[in-house]
């Protein structure tokens, strides 16, 4: 059975070219579009927490909908909406969905003229007309920032018909202003907007809207100024100048679009989430604690750093066994099973030679890993490692402290209340601002359970590669940040001493975990990049 569906003004399912009759309750058809367009897996706590917050029995409404979702896109060969106890998938890799394929038109430089006039008339149409949930914040949030990137893709569209030559001058004029209109401060539309009513003979019209342009610009705070765009005469062609709409592309949460997110089977049966973006040289990064591939690419912490390194580079992640979207109730949480977890990762995903990146706890898994296959790892880089944990040489005292921690991580993990949950925030980030913060302390909640939580605490306690260091024979990169209050500098500057010529990089931060806006981001994808260059 064919099944097409489109999102452009109401929701409509087409089965073998016919409309299919829609569940009457928004919430449901409002869940189906969320599983449909976020492409990948979710837990099912989540889906309750995000559509069915108040009723007594969240896990049954979530699972009615399902069974009204269910016929409408399975058939007898092909079982489309996967659930299971802890997920649930709607997997549309064989679904025609209208806004995808107008996203790959706009991104194909080979789009006809025509192909081009027709999105851009769809695009006009409201994007999921009628699924509005003004009560459930989570989800109109997402449905808010989806119909921003569609404005954003509309901006695409109308900046490419704007300086087409084969559409008549008056008429690129009209795209211009209604990509001006959407991008009141796009430098390039309002630039190319003045140029095109100059061509056009309009020019007292661009001499008051130059005043404006300056004006609005100045409130926002942006130098702007306007020179005249050299132009063909005879086809009013802009130049390349104006054809550059790399400001306006999806560039946002477009990467989280394009990841895979797929499962392996560990040895003991866990089952591992893991995901997969770009091209390029391989990456892979060892899981560690507060990781989740479905919010990662949101997070102030996380995404700045991953979107720059999937540009150009074939990046692979994977959740942590009890953490993010790989299995939660798991027998073994161990550093053992950290290792074989990143070794049936990586040999799922048939790479045979690649940089590996440990952050944290998986600085000490990816060491391991590169004693046992040097010959698989090109770079290692490691960031805010340790090699022992903090069992290791304690006093009494200090595993007091700690498991008065472990303590109250079992009674306060997951409380509304974030005040527990602020202890690790204020460690991991101490300069972040209250809304990173709040951010952070919500964060921890979504990436694991309580139970869990002490567990990774009791295991991060006994890690001890230390004998192993001397062995690593693959080039290493350590950084740490030089005001780490979570593990301090010295034990990254310990770990670059021991492994035979590895490379030191301090970055000036306090943070155990890189907020993508402070500089030191941008030192540690520039000391990366360089790192592995070929």
């Amino acid at each position: 059975m064919d099944i097409s569906i489109k999102t452009f003004g109401e929701l409509t399912i087409l089965r073998d070219g016919q409309p299919a009759d829609l569940p009457p309750s928004k919430l449901t058809r409002a869940l189906f579009a969320y599983l449909l367009l976020t492409a990948r897996p979710h837990r099912r706590d989540r889906l309750c927490e995000i559509f069915w917050d108040g009723p007594d029995d969240p896990k049954g409404a979530l699972c009615w909908s399902l069974s009204k979702i269910r016929p409408l896109i399975n058939s007898v060969n092909s079982e489309r909406l996967v659930a299971d106890r802890e997920r649930v998938t709607l997997q549309s890799s064989d679904i025609e969905i209208d806004i995808r394929t107008a996203i790959a038109q706009v991104n194909d430089p080979s789009t006809s003229l025509n192909e081009l006039l027709s999105i851009n008339k769809h695009l006009k149409e409201p994007f999921l007309d009628g699924i509005d949930l003004p009560e459930r914040d989570i989800f109109q949030q997402w449905l808010y920032n989806e119909r921003k990137d569609i404005e954003t893709l509309h901006c695409q569209i109308l900046a490419r018909l704007s300086s087409d030559p084969n559409i008549a001058l008056t008429d690129r004029l009209i795209f211009t202003q209604q990509w001006e209109a959407l991008k009141p401060f796009s430098r390039k539309a309002t630039d190319q907007l003045l140029t095109q009513m100059e061509l056009v003979g309009r020019t007292s019209e661009a001499e008051a809207l130059k005043l404006e342009f300056t004006k609005r610009f100045q409130a926002a705070g942006i130098d702007w100024h306007h020179d005249s765009v050299k132009a063909n005469s005879e086809s009013g062609h802009v130049s390349e100048a104006t054809q550059n709409i790399t400001e306006d592309a999806i560039a946002g949460r477009e990467p989280l679009s394009r990841q895979k997110i797929q499962f392996c089977t560990a040895k003991d049966g866990a089952r591992i989430a893991y995901a997969t973006i770009g091209k390029g040289l391989p990456i892979v990064k060892a899981a560690n604690w507060f990781s989740h591939l479905e919010h990662d690419w949101s997070a102030p912490v996380w995404s700045p750093l991953f979107r720059e390194l999937a540009l150009d580079h074939h990046f692979i992640r994977y959740d942590e066994r009890g953490n993010g979207l790989s299995d939660w109730n798991v027998d073994d949480i161990s550093f053992d099973s950290f290792v074989t977890d990143l070794e049936t990762v990586v040999d799922t995903c048939n790479v045979e030679k690649f940089a590996l990146l440990g952050i944290s706890q998986g600085a000490s898994v990816s060491i391991e890993y590169a004693i046992r296959h040097p010959q698989r790892v090109s770079h290692l880089i490691l960031f805010g490692g340790y090699a022992a944990g903090w069992r290791i040489g304690a006093t009494k005292d200090i595993i007091k402290q700690r498991e008065a921690i472990m303590t109250l991580t079992e009674t306060g993990w997951g409380q509304d209340n974030p005040a527990y949950r602020q202890i690790f925030s204020s460690t991991f980030m101490p300069s972040a601002n209250p809304e990173e913060l709040d951010w952070f302390n919500e964060f921890q909640r979504l990436t694991t359970s309580p139970e869990n939580a002490v567990r990774f605490l009791s295991v991060f306690g006994d890690i001890d590669v230390r004998h192993q260091l001397a062995k690593v024979s693959v080039p290493t990169l350590v950084i740490h940040s030089l005001g780490d209050l979570r593990i301090p500098v010295d034990t990254g500057r310990n770990i670059a001493a021991t492994i035979p010529n590895a490379e030191f990089v301090g970055l000036e931060s306090d943070g155990h975990l890189l907020l993508g806006r402070e500089p030191a981001s941008k030192v540690f994808i520039d000391a990366v990049k360089a790192f592995i260059r070929p």
